[in-house]
């Protein structure tokens, strides 16, 4: 009878109640065949996923790409996040890998493997809110513009902070990267913006 109960309310949730949903939540739905459960999915991380990708990659025609084989890639394997990953982190593992293997079949130059030597390269004013950075840039061709100036590395981090949502621990997870090195390559990264994107604004 319990479980008579909870299909009967299920069928008769408000519709909102799908949406407050978490996304580990929605992913299981949409793995039992529940495809407005993926259309929430989809639409609470694409703006997100396709302006890291965006930043990333400095191409709109590659990161548009990879943004497809993103999401082809979640809908045709059966996996789930495993361990303690949230969906976020896994979703953004997925898009990175694929731009990596973008980066490999197409014979182009992998930014993310170059040595960068952070100390030398470190401003000596204070860092920002990686949101109100992005906010200090008149458009987004001056603000692409601005991260393509940061080495690959920085510039991975600080989107993953302003895009994904991920925080510092998820992030070193997800790039295989010591906390504390993911800590100096957004303060740096936050240093530089701040500097080109204040140029911006007095020019």
């Amino acid at each position: 009878m319990s479980r008579l109960k909870g299909f009967i309310s299920q069928l008769f949730a408000p519709a909102n109640s799908l949406e407050a949903s978490s996304d580990e939540s929605l992913l299981a739905r949409y793995r039992e065949g529940d495809g407005a459960a993926f259309e929430i999915l989809y639409t609470r991380h694409r703006q997100g996923l396709y302006r890291f990708l965006l930043g990333l990659s400095g191409s709109a025609e590659r990161a548009e790409e990879v943004y497809q084989e993103t999401w082809l890639s979640l809908i045709r394997s059966g996996s789930q996040p495993q361990g303690r990953a949230t969906f976020r982190t896994w979703l953004y593992q997925i898009a990175r890998n694929r731009l990596i293997d973008h980066w490999r079949k197409h014979g182009a130059h992998q930014p993310l493997h170059d040595s960068y030597d952070e100390q030398a390269h470190a401003l000596a004013d204070d860092a920002s809110d990686p949101e109100q950075l992005l906010s200090l840039s008149r458009d987004n061709q001056r603000l692409e513009a601005a991260l393509q100036m940061l080495p690959a590395d920085q510039r991975e981090v600080f989107l993953l902070r302003a895009y994904s949502d991920l925080d510092l621990p998820q992030i070193a997870t997800l790039t295989e990267t010591p906390l504390e090195t993911v800590k100096s390559r957004l303060r740096y990264a936050q240093q530089k913006l701040r500097r080109l994107l204040a140029e911006e604004v007095l020019t």
